[in-house]
C-alpha cells in the first residue's frame, strides 16, 4: 500500500465525476509546491501541539514559544486558531461524552466503499453520541465548505469502519477550519445518511479503480496532474464561452457576462498549457511551428554595496545614489509580527480604501456594491486603465 491512496479521499471530488482521471493521473509524477510544503510545515506543528494537549491536558506555552523561533509568526498564529477550535471541540465532546477518544493524523480505511481507499484524519473525535472529523486547511486560495464535501464523508466513513462496532452514536459532524481565511464550516448527518451515500458511491468508486468511463471536463479538472494533456478539458474551456453564441454582429449582455465569468479558468489553463510546454521543449521535446528563445532580460547590479561606494567615490552623493528607505509591504510585515500583534501595534495607522468595482459571479460572497455613487467616484480612473490597455476609440 502506497503512501497515497489512488482514489485519495482529497481528490474524490474529481475521480467521482471523471472516473478515469485517477487511473490517468497514476502515469503522471506527482509534484510538490511551496504551498503544498507551506501546508504540510502547518499540519505537523498542529499535530505536535494537539498531541501534547491529548496527552497532558494542556498547552506547554514554553513548547510553543521554542516553536516560534522555527516557524513563522504566521503560521504559528494560523495553526493556534485551529488547535484552539479543535480543543473547544474536544472539551465538547468530553463533557456529554466523558469516554470520548481523540485521535490526531489518524489513520482512515475507507477500501469498503473505495477500492484500497485510505487517508489521514487530521482530528477525529468519537464518543457515543457523534463522530466528528475536524480537517485543517492551511491554504488561502479559496474557501472550502465541508457541506456535501466528498472529502470529509470519506474519512467519515473511515472513521465509521474504524469505531462504530464499539460505539453507539447516531450522526457525523465533519469540520472544515480554515484558520488564514477566518473560515469554520461543518456539516452534520446521520450515520444512516453517511452509509446511503457509500452505498451510493460504491459502483463509482470501483468503475474510477478499473479506470473506466468517459472523461468528464469541469471545475473540479483545477489541480488534475492531466489538466495540460487533457482533450475534454480542452474541449471543455474552448467550447465553454463560444459553443451556445446566438447569431448576430454585437454580443448579447448574457454572452458577455459569460466569457467574463469564465475568463480566469481558461487564463489559468492556458498558462499551464505554456508552463507544460515549455518544461517538454526544455527536455528535449519538439513542438511543431514553436521553438525556445531567450526571453527579455533585464539587467541587474550583482553587488549593490560594491557599486554605490565606487559611485561616491567618485563624486556621486549618497543621496541620488540610493533611493530613500521603504517600509516593507503589510503582508511581509504580518508575517513578521503575526497578524494579530501587527493589528495591535498599528491599527490606527492602516486603513483600507475602497476597491475599484470589479465584475464576480452571483454566488460570490460578496455583498453587491451601491451603484449610485460609484460611476462618479470610479469613472476616470476605469476611462484611464482603459486607455492605458491600448483602446484608443473612446
Amino acid at each position: 500500500m502506497g503512501e497515497h491512496a489512488l482514489l485519495s479521499a482529497s481528490s474524490s471530488s474529481r475521480w467521482l465525476v471523471c472516473t478515469p482521471s485517477a487511473r490517468m493521473e497514476e502515469k503522471l509524477t506527482d509534484t510538490t509546491s511551496p504551498y503544498a510544503e507551506e501546508g504540510t510545515r502547518a499540519h505537523a506543528l498542529a499535530e505536535q501541539w494537539l498531541k501534547e494537549y491529548v496527552a497532558t491536558g494542556y498547552l506547554d506555552e514554553g513548547t510553543l514559544a521554542m516553536d516560534a523561533h522555527d516557524t513563522d509568526g504566521e503560521m504559528m498564529e494560523a495553526v493556534r486558531r485551529y488547535v484552539d477550535i479543535v480543543i473547544e471541540k474536544i472539551n465538547e465532546a468530553r463533557t456529554v461524552s466523558p469516554d470520548a477518544e481523540v485521535h490526531i493524523e489518524y489513520h482512515l480505511d475507507y477500501s469498503p466503499w473505495a477500492p484500497e481507499g485510505f487517508g489521514t484524519g487530521d482530528t477525529v473525535i468519537v464518543s457515543d453520541h457523534y463522530i466528528e472529523i475536524v480537517d485543517l486547511k492551511y491554504g488561502k486560495g479559496v474557501p472550502v465548505s465541508a457541506v456535501g464535501n466528498t472529502q470529509m464523508r470519506f474519512y467519515a466513513l473511515g472513521a465509521h469502519n474504524a469505531f462504530g462496532i464499539c460505539y453507539g452514536y447516531d450522526n457525523v459532524k465533519m469540520t472544515i477550519v480554515q484558520p488564514r481565511l477566518d473560515s469554520v464550516s461543518t456539516d452534520e448527518i446521520s450515520i444512516a445518511e453517511l452509509l446511503a451515500w457509500g452505498t451510493q458511491i460504491r459502483p463509482i468508486a470501483q468503475q474510477a479503480w478499473d479506470g473506466k468511463g468517459a472523461p468528464v471536463a469541469g471545475v473540479h479538472c483545477r489541480f488534475c496532474r492531466c489538466r495540460t494533456t487533457c482533450r475534454a478539458l480542452a474541449d471543455y474551456m474552448l467550447s465553454s464561452v463560444k459553443k451556445d453564441f446566438a447569431p448576430g454582429a454585437e454580443l448579447e449582455d448574457w454572452e458577455i457576462s459569460d466569457i467574463i465569468l469564465k475568463a480566469k479558468e481558461i487564463k489559468s489553463w492556458l498558462k499551464d498549457i505554456e508552463d507544460y510546454a515549455l518544461s517538454e521543449a526544455l527536455s528535449g521535446t519538439t513542438w511543431p511551428g514553436l521553438k525556445v528563445v531567450e526571453g527579455i532580460s533585464r539587467r541587474k547590479i550583482t553587488d549593490e554595496d560594491k557599486a554605490a561606494s565606487i559611485l561616491q567615490l567618485n563624486g556621486y552623493e549618497h543621496d541620488t545614489v540610493y533611493k530613500p528607505r521603504e517600509l516593507k509591504t503589510i503582508t511581509e510585515l504580518e508575517k513578521l509580527c503575526g497578524k494579530k500583534h501587527f493589528s495591535e501595534l498599528l491599527k490606527e495607522f492602516i486603513e483600507k480604501p475602497e476597491g475599484k468595482p470589479t465584475l464576480v459571479s452571483e454566488t460570490d460572497r460578496r455583498e453587491p456594491m451601491p451603484l449610485q455613487d460609484v460611476a462618479d467616484d470610479f469613472d476616470d480612473t476605469l476611462l484611464e486603465d482603459f486607455i492605458q490597455k491600448g483602446d484608443k476609440t473612446l
